[in-house]
């Protein structure tokens, strides 16, 4: 899926048209959340209306680890139920929330509260994707769909810059919840970065050397 800013959704969408590629749009007042929730939801409903397929809301994490996890719950619930027939991401920003054990609880009440996907960070603060938060939150999802019957996705996002990198992810996948989220639908990297590295990997195979960068897109 292609990832923008609210305002830029109409545009992406008629670039779009016609193709089989998802349109995201992060929203809720991304990427602070900090917003009073009619402004929240209006800015969710207004990028679903211009073409948005999926919507990534960052969690309020003052509300969280203030203990109020019932209004977290809620404001979750009432996004989902804003973006309509599009896709829920729910952003914890593992980096803010202190512990493994908030990092477990948070990605329960955002499944529980509808989220098709838990993903780890905006991007924007300095500790983003670990391995051992993604981790938890694949032991999540895979507790979830035990007790549920509902899957949901996990996306690791900011941090992930190396083909070597992605790979050890996705061997932790395969370990942890196996190959039913080896799946675009159900797991996806957010790092931009990591698109370079992997073109100049693929350049290293069919060449034989490795490119500069300089010959690749500079995020």
């Amino acid at each position: 899926a292609v990832c923008v800013y609210p305002a830029m959704v109409p545009y992406v969408a008629e670039v779009l048209t016609g193709s089989e590629v998802h349109l995201a749009s992060v929203a809720t007042a991304f990427p602070s959340g900090q917003a009073p929730l009619e402004v929240k939801l209006a800015d969710a409903r207004a990028a679903v209306d211009a073409g948005a397929d999926e919507i990534d809301m960052v969690i309020n994490r003052g509300a969280f680890l203030a203990g109020r996890y019932k209004e977290v719950y809620d404001e979750i619930v009432a996004t989902k139920e804003a973006c309509g027939d599009a896709h829920l991401k729910v952003i914890l920003e593992t980096g803010e929330l202190a512990t493994y054990d908030n990092v477990r609880r948070a990605s329960w009440l955002a499944m529980l509260a509808g989220g098709d996907f838990i993903k780890t960070s905006t991007g924007k603060v300095p500790v983003a994707a670990t391995l051992p938060v993604t981790l938890i939150m694949l032991e999540a999802v895979r507790d979830f769909r035990a007790a549920t019957g509902r899957q949901v996705g996990v996306k690791p996002a900011g941090g992930i810059r190396t083909t070597k990198d992605a790979i050890k992810y996705l061997v932790m996948v395969n370990e942890t919840v196996g190959p039913d989220w080896l799946d675009p639908a159900w797991f996806r990297f957010g790092a931009s970065s990591l698109l370079n590295d992997l073109l100049m990997q693929r350049t290293k195979l069919t060449t034989g050397v490795y490119a500069g960068p300089d010959y690749f897109t500079l995020d």
